[in-house]
């Protein structure tokens, strides 16, 4: 059933008949592919299952009423939503079960994510935007639980700044006058998440068109609601959200998951009133089951009872479906039989196609393999152990490409000291087998089309004798005011952002001129912030998401790690969110206002730019790349920056720098100190204390993390004075490490090294309050001087005598 609208119950009988057959048809069919996947992962065809059976008529009514330029913000149990709304097929389904790299045969993410993992694709080829108004849409599903909710609430958010900021109408490609829902679902037990309940909150206070559905089958794995919920009723907790003579909240429903006109009657109320008066919505769809239990992980009958067993048999919402089809006269068991002989056919069918579009690109590239392996034997002294090779590889029933892999390696290992002509067949399947599993496997984990980061052009800042000299923030706020006047994409978004302007003052006034849709505060919710900007940029705005404190970014991490960093990866280039985060970190005051957990940031957030000038100036010229950009980052301003005077650039609204460019502010001969952010000045400070001690720095600010010097600048500088410091407010071994990786082994660094690198960093407990339990804390002027003097005396101590 492709999305038809809700049943009108003036059309005729026959049609009403036709209508409700192809429904249950389609549930009918659902549960096969649920049934059979399971038997797929049982008996090895799969690695895993997790699928929507007990689901499937609430979902196929809710579809109903999903229209183009709607969006999903779901989970692992909407197999039948997406097959009702044609977003996805039985067969692609099954694709996506067998890890078909071929993003035709799993569109969703081109076999990187594991099953009933549903995404539509929002990108053409190219990495361009498609009309989202001419489609119906879904974000791309992860596992960990309730993470789909911050989204939701940015995708409903958009559809609020669409509707009331005019200047946004002509955006049609994205929506038309606000009138598109974000449909959100989730499972009872992930509602247990703290994330759960920040969103349900933020929703409520901004009044956004969310409509939830709350899948509610009592359990959670193996634990019942009530180890999960308070009451054992979401609903009754979620009464405190309820619109009433209090003030605006949520309209909030309660139907029977198994009651198939009671369905169609509450989604009709509910998604009318969320359509056309953006008022918030959730659906507590109740005695709903798992009739295989939570996955293919184990059977539900080691923790159900045999009560509960026999009520989920009696309940399933199919058979209830059923019931109500042949007391209704609808129907009678003769003519549902057929349908649901049909179906299952129709699944086996779609199933044996999808796992043979899968296998057999693999079997032929196993037997090219083994043609060549046959080939070398014939010239080889080590005839016996590759025929060996090739007759283990031909033996698989269900090879997968790690044994085609496995077996080029191993013969290209034993016939390491032969040279023929046949052996450099097999390296040149080895480099091609290579280069398209890179392709199918590890690409895409930031953007490559016209619009990434590393493709915006570079343009210089131009200073004149008319340029200004003003402080930091003013700098900032300069340039946000030119960036709101020249796009009214642009949003921005964050605790105290809005009328004071933010805690620094970066957005000072600016509110009163650009207005409180497109400058505003927030609650304190870090981690909604952030998801708050990711729906916003699925759905073509540019959000500045502020998270106030570097340090309070962890709240967040786990959203930017799971979702925003692997969004462009797991689609296989079919989605993209240019997130911008806006912070301020590294040194001030206090254990949690001058926090620097760089090395984690780094190895949580690959895919997602991580920035980090020295100055304000800096920051604009990044600001600048990437409002260019078709990708995310986190750009952390030097928090104790902003009162520091710097020079505004003439073309302060145009100027870019390009991320993974090192500058060198100091040029040198004896030793090369790299760095970035607040610890460029205390570098400075301690080059000029060195030079008096006739020790040449080169001090180099990195400026960007990741991307980190493409272009190999300190490597450059390692060869000409053959010795290597890096200064970092991390603990030890945070992001110094990285650095010293990205330098030693990526940029061949160690071969030209006369003495080992040095790495300066924070002490390995949180900065101390103060003046001086930051100077002890953190690493000063003194540090670098002595730790870099030490070096140097231990590589000549002739020429330089011990400082102690």
């Amino acid at each position: 059933m492709i999305n038809s609208g809700a049943i009108n119950e003036s059309i005729s009988k026959d049609k009403f008949k036709q209508q409700v057959l192809s429904d249950y048809r389609l549930a009918y069919e659902s549960r096969q592919a649920s049934l059979l996947g399971r038997k797929e992962v049982l008996t090895g065809k799969a690695k895993f299952g997790i699928f929507g059976d007990g689901k499937e008529i609430p979902q196929i009514v809710l579809a109903k009423f999903f229209e183009k330029g709607d969006f999903r913000s779901g989970y692992y149990r909407d197999q039948t939503f997406m097959f009702a709304t044609g977003m996805r097929t039985i067969k692609e389904f099954f694709a996506q079960l067998y890890a078909n790299t071929e993003p035709n045969a799993d569109p969703s993410s081109g076999g990187r994510s594991m099953n009933s993992h549903f995404a539509t694709r929002l990108l053409d080829e190219n990495g361009n935007w498609l009309t989202q108004t001419e489609n119906f849409n879904s974000t791309s599903d992860i596992s960990p639980t309730a993470s789909q909710m911050p989204r939701l609430l940015g995708l409903a958010y958009a559809s609020k700044l669409y509707r009331q900021n005019e200047k946004l109408h002509n955006l049609k490609d994205f929506s038309i006058s606000g009138n598109e829902i974000a449909f959100g679902t989730i499972g009872d037990a992930s509602t247990s998440e703290g994330m759960f309940w920040e969103v349900i909150n933020a929703g409520g206070v901004l009044q956004v068109p969310l409509l939830i559905s709350i899948w509610d089958d009592q359990y959670g794995i193996s634990v019942p609601a009530k180890y999960q919920t308070t009451k054992e009723n979401l609903s009754a907790i979620l009464e405190g959200f309820k619109t009433d003579e209090n003030g605006k909240g949520y309209h909030l429903y309660r139907v029977k998951g198994w009651d198939y006109p009671s369905l169609i009657k509450t989604y009709k109320q509910a998604v009318e009133e969320c359509r056309k008066d953006h008022i918030p919505c959730i659906v507590h769809v109740v005695e709903l089951t798992q009739p295989q239990g939570h996955s293919t992980s184990g059977s539900h009958e080691r923790y159900k009872s045999k009560e509960r067993l026999d009520w989920e048999k009696e309940f399933d919402c199919i058979l209830q479906m059923r019931n109500w089809i042949e007391k209704t006269g609808l129907a009678d068991a003769n003519e549902i039989d057929d349908i649901e002989k049909s179906a299952i056919e129709v699944v086996k069918n779609i199933q044996a196609t999808a796992w043979t579009e899968y296998l057999q690109p693999i079997k032929n590239e196993r037997d090219e393999t083994i043609a060549v392996l046959n080939k070398i034997a014939t010239e080889s002294t080590k005839n016996t152990e590759i025929t060996n090779i090739a007759n283990k590889l031909s033996s698989i029933d269900i090879p997968e490409r790690r044994d085609i892999y496995s077996a080029i390696f191993e013969t290209l290992q034993i016939t390491i000291t032969e040279k023929n002509e046949k052996r450099n067949e097999l390296l040149n399947l080895y480099k091609n087998f290579e280069k398209a599993n890179f392709s199918k496997y590890n690409s895409n984990l930031y953007s490559s089309s016209h619009n990434s980061l590393l493709k915006v052009d570079e343009i210089k800042p131009i200073y004149s004798e008319n340029s200004k000299t003003m402080d930091g923030y003013k700098i900032l706020q300069t340039f946000f005011d030119k960036a709101f006047e020249r796009d009214n994409r642009i949003i921005a978004f964050g605790e105290d952002v809005g009328n004071i302007g933010d805690v620094n003052q970066g957005f000072a006034g600016l509110q009163v001129k650009y207005g409180e849709n497109r400058i505003s505060d927030t609650a304190i919710r870090e981690l909604s912030i952030v998801g708050q900007a990711i729906g916003l940029a699925l759905r073509g705005l540019r959000p500045i998401a502020e998270i106030q404190y570097l340090d309070y970014f962890l709240y967040a991490i786990q959203i930017v790690s799971d979702d925003l960093a692997t969004l462009h990866y797991r689609t296989a280039a079919g989605q993209k969110a240019p997130v911008i985060i806006r912070t301020r970190g590294h040194r001030l005051e206090g254990i949690w206002h001058s926090g620097s957990p760089m090395g984690m940031i780094l190895n949580a957030i690959r895919g997602v730019h991580v920035l980090v000038p020295r100055n304000m100036t800096q920051a604009v010229g990044f600001y600048n790349a990437l409002l260019k950009c078709d990708e995310p980052a986190l750009l952390i301003e030097p928090l104790n920056g902003y009162r520091i005077k710097e020079k505004l650039p003439d073309n302060f609204g145009e100027f870019t720098l390009k991320p993974g460019t090192p500058e060198i502010l100091i040029n040198g001969n004896d030793i090369t100190l790299v760095t970035y952010g607040s610890c460029c000045r205390i570098a400075s400070e301690a080059c000029k204390k060195l030079e008096k001690s006739g020790i040449s720095v080169e001090l180099i600010d990195i400026q960007s993390l990741l991307p980190f010097d493409i272009n190999n600048t300190i490597v450059e500088s390692v060869k000409k004075t053959n010795k290597l410091a890096i200064l970092d407010e991390d603990v030890p071994g945070g992001a110094s490490a990285f650095i010293l990786q990205q330098i030693l082994e990526k940029q061949h660094g160690f071969n030209y090294l006369d003495a080992e690198p040095l790495t300066i960093s924070a002490q390995e407990h949180r900065p101390a309050y103060g003046s001086d339990g930051d100077y002890f804390s953190k690493p000063n002027v003194e540090t670098v001087f002595e730790k870099i003097y030490d070096l140097m005396h231990n590589y000549n101590p002739s020429v330089y005598p011990s400082l102690f």
